[in-house]
Formats: structure tokens, sequence, C-alpha cells
């Protein structure tokens, strides 16, 4: 396989890792938006979040609560966490096995920033009724 994130987790190419257990491995985006920005990978090779199976996605996600909690206890002036996994290259996912971001928030215009860029508005009834029926 030549997936970047499994050769982070079997060693063949270096990172700074924060947390592992037996399912995940978190380690230090090398290209972060903020300070302790972090990356959350389960040790299985996923394509991304839907194709996730459900216990590694819990365990990324209890990971990922772990590794907010380190780094609030070990980095100061965190006033909160952005939680992001992007699916598919129109959503800007850039390496096909799923992770998740942990994103530490100082302020609230650094880091990882939304924008709300709707092109027209969205009629809520209509989304609704197509999902629904």
């Amino acid at each position: 396989m030549n997936c970047l994130f499994c050769k982070i987790i079997d060693g063949s190419i270096n990172s700074k890792k924060v947390y592992e257990n037996e399912f995940v491995f978190a380690f230090l985006d090398v290209s972060p938006v903020s300070y302790g920005h972090t990356l959350v990978i389960p040790k299985k090779h996923f394509e991304n979040f839907s194709e996730c199976d459900d216990h590694y996605l819990s365990e990324v996600s209890k990971a990922s609560k772990h590794v907010s909690n380190l780094l609030s206890n070990s980095i100061d002036n965190i006033q909160g966490f952005n939680f992001v996994s992007n699916q598919g290259s129109e959503a800007f996912q850039m390496v096909f096995h799923f992770h998740q971001h942990v994103i530490p928030k100082y302020k609230k215009t650094e880091g990882f920033v939304t924008k709300n860029n709707i092109v027209e508005k969205i009629d809520i009834d209509k989304s609704f009724e197509q999902i629904t029926k």
C-alpha cells in the first residue's frame, strides 16, 4: 500500500507522535493551522469517515478527546477546539486515509476558520422532504 498515513503507522515515515494505543495513532500535523494541531488516525486503513468501521470510528473519537485534554493540559491559552474530518477531494481531503484533525483554537479569527459562503438560500423544507422520503 502506498498510503502516507499507513507508512507513518508502520514507522517507515517519521512523525511527531503524541499518542498511540492499539487502535489509533496521533501525531502533529506537518502543515498545522494552529499550535498543537494534531491528526488522529485509525491503525487500520479506511479511505474516509463514511467507510470507517464503527469500532475504529469510536476509537478515533475517544482518542481525539484524549488528545484535546493532553493539549489543554500542556499548552497555555487554548480557548477551544475544532474537530474536523474532510471527506473527498471536493471537501479538501488530501490524504485518503480517514483522519480527524484536533485543532486548538486561541482566537476565533485564527487557525481553522469557517466562512459562510452559501451561493443561494437553502430551502430547509425541501432538504428535509428529500432526506426523509
